[in-house]
C-alpha cells in the first residue's frame, strides 16, 4: 500500500462530509449568491484535500477548474411566484450542489493520487470523468438520505 492509498479513505470521508454540507446551498433564497456560497465550501474542501496530499494549493486555480467542470452543468433557475417552484429550485440546487461537490472532490483526488498529472490531461477526458463522479455524487446524496429524496 502506497502513502498515497493509505489517504484516500479519509479523502473520501472529507468530500463525503462536504458534499452533505453543500447540500444546504440549495435553500440560499438567492440564485446568484448560492453559486458564489457553493464554490466557497468547494475551495475550502479543495484545500483540506490539498493538505492531506501535501500539495500546495491555489485557491486561484482552483477556481478555475471549478469553473471549467461546473459551468455547463448549473440548473436553470426555477422561480416562480408559487412555492411550488421554489420548492423545486431548492431541491434542484440541493442535488446539484451536493454531487457537483462530489464530483469535484474526487477530480482533485484523483489529481492529487496521480502526482498532479491528471488535471494536465485533456480537458474532456476530465469533463467525463467529471461526469461520472457527477452522476455517482447524485447517488451518495440519496443513499445520504436513506431513500428520502431531497
Amino acid at each position: 500500500m502506497t502513502e498515497t492509498d493509505s489517504k484516500t479513505p479519509e479523502a473520501l470521508r472529507l468530500v463525503k462530509r462536504y458534499m452533505l454540507g453543500s447540500l444546504a446551498v440549495g435553500v440560499v433564497p438567492m440564485p446568484v449568491l448560492d453559486m458564489a456560497v457553493l464554490t466557497g465550501v468547494q475551495l475550502k474542501m479543495l484545500h483540506g484535500l490539498a493538505a492531506l496530499y501535501d500539495v500546495p494549493f491555489s485557491s486561484r486555480s482552483g477556481r478555475s477548474v471549478i469553473a471549467s467542470l461546473v459551468g455547463g452543468g448549473i440548473p436553470i433557475t426555477l422561480t416562480s411566484v408559487l412555492p411550488v417552484g421554489q420548492l423545486i429550485r431548492t431541491a434542484g440546487m440541493s442535488v446539484f450542489a451536493g454531487a457537483s461537490t462530489y464530483a469535484i472532490g474526487r477530480v482533485f483526488m484523483q489529481d492529487f493520487e496521480s502526482g498532479g498529472e491528471f488535471l494536465t490531461l485533456k480537458p474532456e477526458k476530465i469533463k467525463r470523468f467529471y461526469d461520472e463522479k457527477f452522476d455517482q455524487g447524485k447517488q451518495e446524496v440519496r443513499q445520504s438520505f436513506a431513500g428520502v429524496q431531497p
